[in-house]
């Protein structure tokens, strides 16, 4: 994958990571992995990459700042944190949910929660890209893996 569309190195503000599970810490650890394997993220109308990303929670917002592969700030994209709450949270209960049908329940019902889980994922990573249109461009997967890490980062509240 072309360079002037990577992010090569990825750092989240651990003040503003909540502790979850094991299992969600997996999960944030495998997204990290993930994403700096393959991704395709560019700014808009911006400097080409590689890029370096912070990404932080500061006064209820959601922080992306974006830098060049010298460490030099390009860009703060802010974004309010209010249209992810409910699917971030939605999604956090479905992911309890499905990681305790695995200790107990037959396969076909941690099949249906496993749907419902990656049917929450899409639809919060369809969510980012939405709200990252006209600021930074993103495939579906990075997307994703980036969600991921949006719920690493959700508020303790």
């Amino acid at each position: 994958m072309t360079q002037v569309r990577r992010i090569v190195d990825i750092v989240l503000d651990e003040e503003s990571v909540a502790r979850r599970s094991p299992e969600v810490e997996h999960e944030r650890a495998v997204a990290l992995f993930d994403l700096l394997e393959e991704n395709d993220f560019c700014l808009v109308g911006g400097e080409k990459g590689p890029y370096r990303l912070r990404i932080g929670i500061f006064e209820q917002r959601l922080i992306f700042d974006v830098r060049n592969g010298e460490d030099a700030k390009l860009r703060d994209i802010v974004l309010s944190l209010t249209p992810f709450r409910k699917v971030v949270k939605d999604y956090f209960l479905i992911c309890e949910s499905y990681y305790a049908a695995i200790k107990k329940l037959g396969p076909s019902q941690i099949e249906a929660l496993d749907m419902g889980r990656r049917g929450l994922h899409n639809e919060g990573s369809e969510l980012l890209r939405e709200r990252l249109a006209g600021k930074i461009e993103v495939d579906h997967d990075t997307a994703r893996r980036l969600f991921t890490l949006i719920c690493a980062l959700h508020i303790k509240s």
